[in-house]
C-alpha cells in the first residue's frame, strides 16, 4: 500500500523504571514538513536528534508529537530533618503548656513545620538506557500513526478511483456526443446561409475552405485524446510512494483539457457533460490536500 493520508493519530504507553512515557503523535495537512515537539526538558538534548528520526519517517504535514512522563513512584524519597523536628515539637509543648493548652497531637503539627522534609533532588543527566526505552516508544507510536494513515490512504484511493472512473465514463459520453457534433454543425451553418443567400451565388469553394477553418477551432479530438492520456496518468501515479503533489499536478491538467472541450464545443449537451466532470474533479481536488 503506496497511498497515504496527510492526516493521522498515533499513541503509544510503557512503563520503565519509576515513570510512565505516554508518546502521542497527530498530523494535519501541509505542504511541507511543519513539526512542533513537545517534550519533557530531561530529554531536551535528544530534541534535534527526535526531529531528524521522525523528519525521515513522516515527510510531510503538520505534526504535533508530545511525550508525557508520568511517575509511578508511591512516594517521593525525601531526608527528615529530626533534630528540627525535635525542636519544632519542645517548642510548641513549652507555649501549649505557657498558654494552657491541651493538644496533644504535636508531633503531626511538628511535621509539617518548614523545612522539616526535603524531597531528594533528581537527577538532571539522562541515562541513555532509559533514552533508548523513551525512543522504542516513539517508534511504536509512529508505527500506529503511519497505520492510521494508511487505513485512511485506503479511503481515499477508493474515492480517487470512484471519482476518474466517472470522469472516464463522462469523457466517453462526449466522444459519443462529438461524432454527430460536426455534421450537425456543417449542416446548420448550411442551411442558415441559404436562407439569405442564393445558393447559386454561394463559392462553394471558398464555402469549404470558411466551413473547415471554423470546424477546426471546434474540433476536440486533440483534448479528448489528452484527457483520456491524462486520466490513466492519474491512476498509475496513485501508486507510486508519495504521489500527492504530483497528483495536484495531473488534476490541474486535467481541469484544464476539460474546461477546453467546455469551452471549443459549442454544444449544450457536451457542455452540460463538461459541468458533471467539473464537479467530479472538484471533489478530487478537496481530497487531494489531503494526500501524502
Amino acid at each position: 500500500m503506496t497511498f497515504k493520508s496527510m492526516t493521522g493519530f498515533g499513541k503509544a504507553t510503557q512503563e520503565i523504571v519509576g515513570k510512565k512515557i505516554i508518546v502521542e503523535i497527530r498530523s494535519l495537512n501541509s505542504k511541507q514538513l511543519d513539526l512542533n515537539l513537545r517534550i519533557p526538558y530531561l530529554y531536551k538534548e535528544k530534541e534535534l536528534e527526535l526531529r531528524t528520526e521522525i523528519a525521515k519517517q513522516l515527510e510531510r504535514g503538520k505534526i504535533d508529537l508530545n511525550i508525557y512522563c508520568e511517575s509511578t513512584q508511591e512516594t517521593l524519597p525525601v531526608n527528615l530533618n529530626k533534630e528540627l523536628v525535635k525542636t519544632y515539637y519542645h517548642e510548641l509543648k513549652k507555649l501549649s503548656e505557657d498558654l494552657n493548652e491541651t493538644k496533644s497531637d504535636l508531633l503531626s503539627l511538628s511535621l509539617k513545620m518548614p523545612d522539616v522534609m526535603k524531597a531528594e533532588r533528581e537527577t538532571i543527566e539522562l541515562d541513555e538506557q532509559e533514552w533508548k526505552e523513551v525512543k522504542s516508544v516513539v517508534n511504536k507510536a509512529i508505527e500506529a500513526f503511519q497505520k492510521f494513515r494508511d487505513d485512511e490512504g485506503k479511503t481515499l484511493e477508493n474515492e480517487f478511483n470512484t471519482r476518474i472512473s466517472i470522469v472516464e465514463k463522462l469523457l466517453n459520453e462526449v466522444i459519443s456526443f462529438d461524432n454527430p457534433r460536426v455534421e450537425n454543425i456543417k449542416n446548420r451553418i448550411k442551411n442558415n446561409l441559404e436562407e439569405v443567400i442564393d445558393i447559386n451565388k454561394i463559392d462553394k469553394n471558398r464555402f469549404e475552405q470558411e466551413l473547415i477553418y471554423y470546424i477546426e477551432k471546434l474540433d476536440i479530438t486533440e483534448e479528448k485524446l489528452r484527457l483520456k492520456t491524462h486520466l490513466d496518468y492519474f491512476k498509475s501515479t496513485m501508486k507510486e510512494p508519495g504521489s500527492g503533489r504530483k497528483l495536484g499536478f495531473i488534476s490541474q491538467e486535467i481541469g484544464r483539457e476539460i474546461n477546453t472541450i467546455g469551452s471549443k464545443a459549442n454544444d449544450a449537451t457536451i457542455q452540460k457533460i463538461v459541468v458533471q466532470m467539473k464537479d467530479e474533479l472538484e471533489k478530487i481536488k478537496e481530497q487531494m490536500l489531503n494526500v501524502l
